[in-house]
């Protein structure tokens, strides 16, 4: 198929550049209304009871859980208190302003006896608490809501001054913020790739194309996604995965393209075919390494559609999309580019570059010297750094979990001042769970109530709202919602059950437990997807069944390192001042998982094309040793060329001032220098060696399957290539360089 394809783009290389520029243009013009399509919530699992216990609680009373907390203050100097009537009157005229629509209840303490209001009074007597509900029946609803009201609850007179807290504000902040920090990546990460792409490629021209590849993986995911938001929710988090996915691995992806179109151009005699037969060639190696790395990535990425939080689906939906789209991008408009360039990719070349032949071997030696000397020792090379891995990943074995709260934002953010707030001035942090009881006398309630209020831990109980068989409770007790307290304290409340009737407990606490719950009773099957498709899919690029079982557990070593590093940093607090971030004491729960989707795609993306050119090799000479060397010595510089360039459009994100989107920048980061330098350099090596033959096995029908069908990189694999000189220097076949097929390069 890839070889058909070559031949219509090395023939009709401007129709295809004209056909991808109008659908570029029209992508474009449908993409950029997609922020309008996407939901700003889909944190939870409709499934869970506290899921349940809202719903339910919205049918029987509207929505009673404290979403947002407007504090008003006394302007700094003035002798203005909360008791003062011209206090009272700037919070009612706010609170009588708020649109029905938008708030299903609010409280003020003017509105409770005074025992019940005191503690929404601050402790100087200077400020007040009003608690908000909304209105509402998802995330995305309620979060409407909030933009609703908003504007409404920051125009107070009486020269007040308004924070707000809660949930929703935090959400509110998270998105503004994330929007922020997404342009500030681009706008740092593309100048320099362009840069680096230039030093690697030594040409303006040249250097300019992977990030236009980027680009055009970015217009076209937020098409694919748009349409997507047509048929399903997507969150607007799905567009980080875009940026982070689509531009990096487009850059990926075009470097390996490119570098192979120069390396089979110079191999060329000059001549009107040239750059038609460099691009088969590029296409027939490079190009289908691409279309199996891209497949692989957007495998990985499948697996968390299994997830029933709409935040987990979308970064999905994003990252199939991202990848495929620059796997498209890389594999049509870049090549027929580069036909329509020929020689011309090397135009605009630096001054100490001129006058110079495009090397094919530069800093080749050094990998393949290294990949040597691994094998020599391959046991001591395989314990040693399969010993540094495990002492790197063993803080992951401390982690504690959570979910977001107002820490995640930076100290500077609104949200995060206004719970600062809260907290120093009306007493400590409490948390809260709603207890909803359907079906249970009131003696029952009565003896429910006390059998709660006994829950170690638990400070206070308050009845909210009755209506018939069903009542509403509220237990308080003091501590963050998301410390291991708060959870413990939830599941002791759930094991307290009522004489008669059904209780539901939920709230912010019992939102975490359940995501916790549901994302470890999804987790198996989310693996067993990855490991499926993988194997499949790498049995079809190499014929074997041992080296898919190889590279994932290579995968697992360098994913498990950069979750200890992640649990170092982000759960454990160290480097905090450093990295400008509050450590909250624990992980966010979803992003592990949404880590170890993106970094299994990422690491099978080098082992690829690390594998792509070993089986090559095996091929040509059928001696393991020579294959494993001369794959790493070809794939060496120019995977290092890539795993930087990677690095940048991933580092630039670990600079958000968001916690979780810091920690996916600087987690990915870490994995990637890993799998580039010690998985890649040192532990493949050596355990290929150990393997010997091995490496290649698989079951005969499997095998005489995969001869007859299987995709082989190159399309003379088998033959020793013309001209090409193995990792221990011996050359092979005739010099005809018309004749070559797989050059010193890399694919």
């Amino acid at each position: 198929m890839i070889d058909r394809w070559a031949g219509i783009v090395a023939r009709r290389a401007r129709r295809v550049l004209v056909v991808g520029v109008l659908v570029t243009i029209a992508a474009a013009a449908y993409g950029i209304g997609v922020f309008d399509s996407l939901s700003q919530g889909g944190f939870d699992d409709p499934a869970t009871e506290s899921a349940r216990e809202l719903r339910l609680e919205q049918e029987a009373f509207g929505n009673q859980t404290v979403d947002v907390v407007a504090i008003y203050a006394a302007p700094a100097g003035s002798d203005l208190t909360a008791a003062d009537g011209a206090f009272e009157s700037a919070v009612r005229e706010v609170v009588d302003a708020l649109p029905d629509d938008a708030v299903s209840s609010v409280v003020t303490p003017y509105d409770l006896p005074s025992e019940a209001a005191a503690p929404l009074i601050s402790e100087d007597g200077r400020s007040v608490q009003v608690l908000i509900s909304l209105q509402g029946e998802t995330q995305d609803d309620f979060l409407v809501s909030y933009d609703e009201i908003s504007p409404t609850l920051e125009e107070v007179g009486a020269d007040l001054s308004v924070q707000l807290a809660g949930s929703y504000a935090v959400y509110n902040d998270v998105n503004e913020i994330t929007s922020e920090d997404l342009e500030r990546a681009e706008l740092i990460s593309l100048p320099v790739v362009i840069l680096l792409a230039l030093l690697i490629f030594g040409s303006l021209v040249a250097a300019s194309m992977p990030a236009l590849v980027g680009l055009l993986a970015m217009i076209g995911s937020l098409a694919v996604l748009r349409l997507i938001a047509e048929v399903a929710e997507v969150s607007i988090f799905a567009v980080n995965v875009v940026s982070l996915i689509g531009i990096g691995l487009a850059i990926d992806y075009a470097l390996f393209v490119i570098s192979r179109f120069r390396e089979e151009l110079a191999l060329l005699p000059d001549g009107p075919d040239a750059a038609g037969t460099a691009i088969r060639r590029t296409l027939a190696t490079a190009g289908r390494t691409v279309l199996f790395s891209g497949l692989t990535v957007a495998a990985a990425m499948s697996s968390l559609l299994i997830f029933p939080q709409t935040f987990l689906r979308s970064m999905g939906y994003g990252g199939m999309a991202a990848v495929l789209i620059a796997m498209l991008a890389a594999l049509t408009m870049l090549p027929a580019l580069l036909v329509v360039l020929g020689r011309r990719v090397d135009g605009g070349r630096l001054p100490w570059r001129r006058g110079r032949a495009v090397s094919t071997t530069t800093g080749e030696e050094r990998w393949g010297r290294l990949a040597h000397a691994v094998m020599r020792r391959p046991v001591l090379v395989m314990v040693a750094t399969v010993l540094v891995l495990l002492a790197i990943a063993s803080p992951f074995l401390g982690a504690k979990w959570g979910s977001v709260d107002y820490r995640v934002l930076p100290q500077d953010a609104p949200a995060h001042q206004a719970f600062d707030t809260l907290n120093s001035q009306f007493g400590p942090e409490q948390s809260t769970a709603s207890l909803l009881l359907s079906g249970v006398s009131a003696d029952d309630v009565a003896t429910y109530r006390d059998a709660v209020l006994d829950v170690e831990g638990v400070e206070g109980v308050q009845s909210v709202a009755t209506q018939g068989d069903v009542t509403l409770l509220r237990a308080a007790w003091l501590g963050n919602s998301q410390s291991e307290e708060s959870q413990a304290i939830v599941e002791s409340l759930r094991e307290v059950r009522p004489g008669t009737g059904d209780v539901l407990v939920g709230g912010l606490t019992a939102d975490t437990v359940d995501l916790i719950d549901s994302v470890a009773a999804h987790l198996p099957w989310m693996g067993l997807i990855v490991v499926a498709i993988m194997m499949v899919l790498l049995f079809l690029a190499f014929g074997s069944v041992v080296l898919p079982i190889k590279a994932i557990v290579m995968n697992l070593f360098s994913i498990g390192a950069a979750f200890g590093v992640i649990t170092w940093i982000f759960s454990d607090g160290h480097l905090s001042g450093l990295l400008g971030f509050e450590s909250q004491g624990f992980l966010d729960a979803t992003n592990p998982i949404l880590m170890l989707a993106i970094l299994f795609g990422l690491s099978m993306d080098y082992e690829v094309f690390l594998l792509s050119r070993v089986r090559e090799q095996w091929d040509r000479t059928g001696d393991n040793t020579i294959a494993v060397a001369t794959g790493v010595q070809k794939t060496g510089r120019i995977i290092t060329s890539a795993a930087l360039l990677l690095g940048v459009v991933i580092g630039a994100f670990g600079t958000s001032g968001i916690v979780f989107m810091k920690m996916l920048g600087i987690g990915m980061l870490v994995a990637l220098l890993i799998d580039a330098t010690i998985v890649r350099a040192l532990l493949v090596p050596a355990t290929m060696k150990l393997l010997g033959r091995w490496n290649w096995w698989a079951p005969a029908p499997m095998a005489r399957w995969w001869e007859r069908y299987g995709f082989r990189e190159g399309p003379e694999a088998g033959r020793p290539a013309v001209g090409a000189v193995d990792a221990l220097g011996h050359e092979g076949g005739a010099a005809d360089p018309s004749q070559s097929t797989a050059p010193a390069s890399v694919g």
